[in-house]
């Protein structure tokens, strides 16, 4: 049995409507696309099917009416996306976060991750980055000139280049030889 055997009936009933109404086999005719075009959305072959069935049930029905103002498949389509919008927000509400815990092969419990640095990794940052700033103080004045001027604070190269009376590629081999020694 197809699943769009139940509207046979109904089928019949929609040849003998007045004009401005849409027949069984044009709706049928477009059903391919509409699913495609649900499948794509909701990445689920079933639920667009399911979701397909709803927007022929809902015409059909009654509840909603050609007026003729577009193309057939563009209304089919745009009763679609509000069938789609509906699920998509009923659906919204029914996943919880215990639900989620319990799927996860961790069990339950599970903690939720953040997305900003822990207090510890915090802690850790901040000691790394004060090392790291008595490392420059104790770099010579060149090599330290150019890596607060460049890195610390951001200047451009010119400004630098300009500020210590150097060229470019001059700055270029201070900082390398800078952050070669900061790394050893």
């Amino acid at each position: 049995m197809t699943p769009f055997a139940a509207f046979a009936p109904a089928a019949a009933a929609a040849a003998a409507v007045p004009a401005g109404t849409v027949s069984w086999s044009e709706m049928v005719g477009h059903r391919a696309a509409l699913v495609r075009f649900a499948q794509r959305r909701l990445l689920d072959p079933v639920l667009a099917e399911d979701v397909v069935h709803d927007v022929f049930e809902a015409v059909i029905s009654g509840r909603a009416a050609f007026g003729g103002r577009s193309a057939l498949r563009s209304w089919l389509t745009a009763i679609l996306k509000y069938k789609i919008v509906d699920l998509v927000r009923q659906r919204a509400g029914l996943h919880s976060l215990d639900e989620s815990a319990h799927d996860d092969d961790d069990g339950p419990g599970q903690d939720i991750e953040c997305p900003q640095p822990r207090p510890d990794e915090v802690a850790e940052q901040r000691e790394r980055l004060a090392q790291t700033l008595a490392r420059i103080d104790t770099l010579p004045a060149g090599l330290r000139d150019a890596i607060r001027l460049r890195v610390l604070h951001d200047q451009p190269t010119e400004e630098v280049c300009r500020t210590l009376a150097i060229s470019e590629e001059n700055l270029f081999v201070r900082l390398h030889r800078a952050r070669r020694q900061l790394l050893s």
